[in-house]
């Protein structure tokens, strides 16, 4: 039987939220030991450097400060409590945030940024600081500002849980005081963001940026009709009409994109249409995250996936966003058009 996105209605846990913040199965096995530095780009190994000395600390349980220490004050810098990896795609942020938590003693979270923020939506800033503030460290992949709501909400959070002693990391395509820019006024916010920047001890990544190299080729839609017929062929495949899809994604919280594909193993889509709001394509590129981090193949009919988002917001502020979804659904959507598939190339 065909499952309906559209008709599900997941409940997800504040335990089980948490409990999902750990590294996505394609960086499960990943260790600073099989991370390969490009031999002509010496800031790689740098920070390689620089985050295998952070995990011989972030191995050892967190203590609290002696009685001594606290009466004597601290006189000595104790550094910045976080790590920012800033640099393009395809250079190994991703691979070393991962291992530096596969290092780090418990409790540890592992998230995107947009999870970060969909989590604290979910629990509220107060439950948020309450559960996070005893844990060690903190991984934020792919950190970003994409509105002041979210702005002040993350200099919020991420203020208390440095004063509670928790250690971050963080890799991201912007360097920390340019966040926000070109997606709000960034200048009426300055203070919370130098106040992030502030947490962060900033290392550039350099390599070859994806982007350069342009999108891989979108496949050839498949047929409504075609899309139908595999979907209903194929085990634990969900299929939906592209708008009641997204309708529904409008009428649900981010944090449960996750738990709406529990139990499936192919995404199918029919009559995917160009997209011109923006509020629809974000939510769509969240669902395309967790699809991707799920390794779902996607069945797609419709436009060609490299037509889903309209040229304005391929230009815009959300440029990053949109470009690394796209890039992702084709990988899903390549995936599909074979019967038998295996673990998407990232």
């Amino acid at each position: 039987m065909v499952i309906r996105l559209s008709e599900r209605w997941p409940e997800v846990s504040s335990d089980r939220l948490l409990s999902e913040c750990v590294p996505p199965p394609r960086f499960a096995d990943v260790r600073f030991s099989t991370y390969r530095p490009a031999p002509d780009e010496p800031s790689q190994a740098d920070a390689l450097a620089v985050l295998t000395s952070r995990a011989v600390g972030l191995a050892k349980p967190r203590q609290a400060p002696s009685l001594w220490s606290r009466l004597r004050g601290r006189t000595e810098d104790p550094g910045k409590p976080g790590v920012y990896l800033d640099g393009g795609f395809g250079v190994g942020k991703t691979h070393l945030l991962a291992s530096l938590w596969h290092e780090a003693a418990g409790p540890k979270m592992y998230c995107t940024f947009v999870e970060l923020t969909n989590l604290v939506g979910a629990l509220g800033l107060r439950t948020a600081v309450e559960a996070l503030s005893s844990y060690r460290l903190i991984c934020i992949d792919e950190f970003e500002l994409d509105d002041p709501g979210d702005t002040m909400l993350i200099s919020r959070l991420l203020g208390q849980l440095v004063a509670a002693g928790v250690e971050l990391a963080a890799t991201s395509n912007t360097l920390p005081d340019k966040l926000g820019e070109g997606r709000f006024q960034a200048i009426d916010f300055l203070r919370e963001i130098q106040a992030l920047s502030g947490h962060f001890d900033v290392r550039r990544i350099d390599g070859p940026d994806y982007r350069h190299r342009g999108l891989p080729v979108a496949p050839e839609p498949w047929p409504d009709a075609q899309v139908e017929t595999v979907a209903a062929e194929r085990a634990n495949a969900s299929c939906d009409h592209f708008v009641d899809l997204h309708r529904h994604l409008a009428e649900l919280h981010p944090s449960k994109y996750g738990a709406l594909l529990d139990g499936v193993d192919t995404v199918a889509i029919t009559d995917i249409r160009p997209l011109t709001d923006e509020n629809v394509a974000l939510r769509l590129v969240v669902l395309a995250d967790r699809m991707y981090d799920r390794n779902l193949p996607l069945l797609a009919g419709g436009v060609p996936l490299d037509q889903l988002f309209s040229a304005d917001m391929l230009k815009g502020g959300y440029r990053k966003k949109y470009l690394r979804a796209l890039s992702r659904l084709i990988a899903l959507a390549n995936a599909g058009m074979v019967p038998e598939t295996s673990t998407v190339v990232p």
